[in-house]
C-alpha cells in the first residue's frame, strides 16, 4: 500500500532519535545547541500562522476564480460543460503533481486554487439556477462539518493512527478510480454512467464520500499539527494547505450534489 508521503515525511522526523534515553553527554550537546530554526537548516519553521495565511490566499484566489466563472461561464444543457470539464481535468493533473512530487508553493498551489475556482463556480451557478439558494447552504454545510472534524479531532475523539493511514489510502485510491472513470464515460458518452447523479445510489455515494472527506480533514489536521510539532520548514505550509485546501473543495462539491440530488427527488 503506497504512503501518504506526508505520513511518512513527519514519520522519519519523529522517528530519528528512538534509540533510548539520550546520555548526559547528549542533553549537554542539546543544550548547548542554538534555538532550533527548522530542519535541514531552514529560515524558519512552519507554523500555524503560515498555515492559515496561506490557506486563505487559496480560498481568496478560489473564490475569486470561482465569481468570474460564475458571471461569464454560459449556462445550458451543454453550454458551461467545456469549462467545467477543462478546468476540473486540469485541476486533478496539477493535485496529482503536486501529491506525488511534493511541490507545493505559492505558484502551482494558486494555479491549482485558480482552476477548482473556476469548476466551481460554473458548477455552483448552474445549481443556484436550478435549486436558488443551494450554495449558501453547500457553504454553510462544508464550514459546519470543517468546524464539526477540528472539534472532534481536538479533543482525541479520533486519532490518526498508521492503520487509519492505511484505510484512508486504500479509500482514496478507489475515489480517484471511480472520479476517472466517470469523467472518462462523460466525455466518451454524456450521461451513459454519471455515478453520483442518479436517485438512490448517488445519494448513498454522496453520502459515503461526504463521511470520507471529512475523515480526510481530522488526517490534514493531524499533518498540520505534526508539522508544527516536529518543526518542518516553512515552505512545508504550502504542501498542508493544499492537502486542506483538495478536502475542502471535494467536500463542498458532495454537500452540494446531495442537497441537488434531495431536492429533485
Amino acid at each position: 500500500m503506497a504512503e501518504n508521503p506526508v505520513i511518512k515525511k513527519f514519520g522519519a522526523l519523529s522517528g530519528a532519535n528512538r534509540g533510548g534515553a539520550p546520555s548526559a553527554q547528549e542533553l549537554q550537546g542539546l543544550y548547548d545547541q542554538p534555538a532550533y530554526a527548522g530542519p535541514r537548516g531552514a529560515q524558519r519553521y512552519m507554523t500555524l500562522d503560515d498555515v492559515v495565511q496561506r490557506t486563505a490566499a487559496m480560498l481568496l484566489v478560489l473564490v475569486a476564480a470561482g465569481a468570474l466563472s460564475w458571471a461569464f461561464t454560459p449556462i445550458g444543457t451543454s453550454g458551461g460543460m467545456p469549462v467545467v470539464l477543462t478546468s476540473v481535468i486540469a485541476g486533478f493533473g496539477l493535485a496529482m503533481f503536486i501529491s506525488f512530487t511534493g511541490k507545493a508553493n505559492a505558484v502551482t498551489c494558486l494555479v491549482y486554487s485558480a482552476l477548482e475556482g473556476v469548476a466551481l463556480g460554473a458548477i455552483s451557478r448552474a445549481y443556484s439556477e436550478a435549486y436558488p439558494g443551494i450554495v449558501i447552504q453547500a457553504v454553510t454545510g462544508t464550514v459546519m462539518v470543517a468546524v464539526g472534524m477540528l472539534f472532534v479531532y481536538k479533543i482525541g475523539a479520533i486519532r490518526v493512527t498508521p492503520r487509519f493511514t492505511r484505510i484512508m489510502s486504500a479509500a482514496m485510491f478507489g475515489v480517484i478510480a471511480l472520479f476517472l472513470v466517470d469523467v472518462i464515460s462523460e466525455i466518451v458518452s454524456p450521461g451513459s454512467v454519471g455515478f453520483g447523479n442518479k436517485g438512490a445510489l448517488g445519494v448513498i455515494i454522496c453520502l459515503a464520500f461526504i463521511v470520507l472527506a471529512a475523515f480526510m480533514l481530522v488526517w490534514d489536521y493531524d499533518v498540520i499539527e505534526r508539522g508544527i510539532r516536529n518543526g518542518a520548514d516553512q515552505k512545508f505550509a504550502w504542501y498542508a494547505s493544499f492537502g486542506l485546501m483538495v478536502t475542502l473543495v471535494w467536500l463542498y462539491l458532495q454537500i452540494l450534489q446531495l442537497l441537488g440530488l434531495s431536492r429533485s427527488n
